[in-house]
């Protein structure tokens, strides 16, 4: 897809502070802010590589308000998510991309980009006041979204897009049915499911993934809980200690004894399509997965689900975060340009706009803080006040190491044994011993 025009940076902040999301509720279109340049490239061409999903399909869709607003023709692609991480991996490590701006997904192409060194170091930029909103800060990302974006020197890499928390979904119904309160910590988690499990009735407590692979995210989501990630930032794996044994323990319990049969085999899909029954009473997932929940023609669960930041584990409270964002190429000529395009996709207006549609949740609290906004949020205020609630606790999901997808494919056999029986410290213990020489290869 094809798109011309470009932002001054004065367009830019005029726009943001005027949005408040008043333009997807009919009010007049806000120009950008003033402040900002974006009229300095026009006539400059650039391509752009994006993975195909709702976020992507909203930034195609509004092409034509960049193009006109800065001058800067765009050449757009997206390609469905391993087809282009294929891509994007091919071509940059060539030396020699064929586009300017590239769409990455933190927690499995983060530790892999930098490596490569193929993103441009932009932090000049977003202190650059002729280029960059100056309402933009570190801050307003959260601290997981500046982490995904920065290196460990604290280059400014890419621009956080889009986020995804872990939260903890719960049937209200079935709830007061029992006489129960939203749990506070992960002990109440499993006490709460074990009472409102009923199997003569087919009512169970609890639902997760425990499709091997699938299934790390919700154990790492318990990890955090517990005091620890999986992988120290200094690369020592940190998936077989006391912490993580505890967090298999809790995956183990609630799975076992509170969850649906067949829940071994369940991906997120699975465990969505059973939360919408009814017949659950919680279910551990990121929040981008909320919308159909309020679809009466596929949930039975409409007004009736609760939707909270996941509870204090035994050490403390964390917000699994998983997330994307945009960069330039380090090889890009046209790399103001490039930055431009960036900073558009997330300025508080696109945010909000992806908010809104349902199409992905901003990193920006600015964006979801915003009362106009948040009107024209099609989900419950509750939703919403989740979002809020578990960007201040946010930590990464996921190591930040290249070979993510073996992490998974290793751990993701030790979890889906464990719901079948099998002991968590010697699971742990044994995928530990397999998983060390990958990350060791990858990192020598």
């Amino acid at each position: 897809m094809n798109s011309r025009s470009k932002l001054s940076r004065r367009d830019f902040l005029a726009a943001t502070a005027a949005l408040g999301g008043s333009a997807l509720l009919g009010a007049p279109r806000p120009s950008f802010a003033a402040e900002v340049d974006w009229k300095r490239y026009a006539g400059t061409t650039i391509e752009v590589n994006l993975i195909k999903s709702p976020r992507s399909e909203w930034i195609l869709k509004n092409l034509a308000e960049f193009e006109t607003l800065t001058g800067i023709k765009v050449n757009a692609e997206a390609t469905p998510e391993q087809q282009q991480r294929q891509k994007t991996t091919i071509e940059l490590s060539s030396g020699k991309p064929s586009f300017d701006v590239v769409h990455l997904s933190y927690h499995v192409q983060k530790r892999q980009f930098e490596r490569g060194d193929w993103l441009a170091d932009i932090s000049g930029f977003f202190k650059d006041p002729a280029l960059t909103d100056p309402s933009f800060s570190a801050a307003d990302f959260g601290q997981a979204g500046w982490m995904f974006a920065t290196d460990a020197k604290g280059r400014l890499l890419s621009l956080p897009f889009s986020v995804d928390y872990f939260i903890l979904y719960w049937n209200k119904d079935l709830f007061e049915k029992k006489g129960l309160r939203y749990p506070q910590s992960f002990d109440e988690i499993v006490n709460c499911a074990e009472a409102l499990t009923d199997k003569s009735s087919g009512t169970y407590g609890f639902v997760a993934r425990g499709l091997k692979n699938a299934n790390v995210p919700v154990w790492t989501a318990l990890m955090l809980g517990c005091g620890t990630p999986s992988v120290s930032p200094d690369g020592k794996i940190l998936a077989d200690s006391d912490e993580a044994i505890l967090a298999a323990k809790y995956y183990q319990r609630l799975m076992s004894k509170s969850a649906p049969p067949g829940v071994s085999g369940f991906n997120w899909a699975e465990a969505q399509s059973a939360f919408l029954q009814g017949k659950i009473g919680m279910w551990i997932d990121g929040l981008g997965f909320a919308p159909p929940i309020e679809d009466p023609t596929r949930s039975r669960v409409v007004g009736r689900t609760g939707y909270g930041v996941m509870p204090k584990g035994p050490k403390e409270q964390a917000a699994a975060t998983t997330g994307d964002g945009i960069g330039v190429t380090r090889q890009s000529t046209k790399k103001e340009a490039s930055y431009l395009f960036c900073e558009w996709v997330v300025s508080k207006k696109m945010g909000a706009g992806l908010l809104q549609t349902g199409s992905g949740v901003p990193f920006r609290s600015v964006v979801i803080a915003d009362p106009e906004v948040r009107k024209g949020v099609k989900m419950p205020a509750e939703w919403l006040d989740a979002v809020l609630g578990s960007a201040k606790v946010s930590k990464l999901s996921l190591p930040v190491i290249v070979p993510v997808t073996e992490f998974r494919d290793i751990y993701g056999v030790a979890l889906t044994n464990m719901i079948g029986g099998a002991d968590p410290a010697t699971e742990l213990k044994k995928a530990t011993a397999q998983f060390a020489p990958v990350l060791a290869k990858s990192e020598g």
